[in-house]
């Protein structure tokens, strides 16, 4: 049974967890992008998206609680200058998880986590205003009639 299990203990003591998530959140923050297992990608999503939060708000008490998380003045810095100025109106889901398949040593399930608004690949230049219209769907509708009325129109043709 799952019983209060919040998170993922990624097979760690808690001191040893803390000090991972931290080390991947300041490499993330810095490089804006890393690869490692699908696991510690998820929870490091779960870590830091608060943090990204309290950093669009520029406090001294928001700065504070961030470094107490972080213990990084160059992260904390980087967090709330580029990273802030990027991410100010996305109201959540700053993180992008993609899976790149299997590590060739023990086979474990590796993903590149990222910053969505530091990728230029995914972020859309123009957007579609409004609403998308859907296609339906017709199992005969005037345009197969019409093709069906044009081909038995020829084949009378021939006869």
């Amino acid at each position: 049974m799952r019983h209060g299990k919040k998170h993922n203990h990624l097979s760690r003591k808690k001191g040893h967890r803390v000090a991972l998530l931290r080390n991947l959140s300041i490499s993330l923050i810095e490089h804006k992008r890393i690869n490692t297992t699908l696991a510690k990608a998820k929870a490091l999503r779960v870590f830091l998206e608060p943090l990204v939060t309290k950093s669009k708000v520029d406090t001294t008490h928001s700065r504070r609680v961030v470094f107490s998380n972080l213990q990084n003045k160059e992260a904390v810095k980087e967090l709330f200058s580029n990273v802030a100025a990027k991410v100010g109106e996305r109201p959540g889901g700053y993180l992008r998880i993609i899976k790149t398949g299997f590590r060739l040593g023990d086979g474990a399930h590796t993903a590149m986590i990222e910053f969505v608004d530091f990728n230029d690949t995914y972020v859309k230049a123009d957007k579609p205003s409004g609403k998308r219209r859907r296609r339906r769907k017709s199992s005969g509708g005037a345009a197969a009639t019409a093709a069906t009325a044009t081909n038995a129109k020829a084949t009378s043709e021939e006869e």
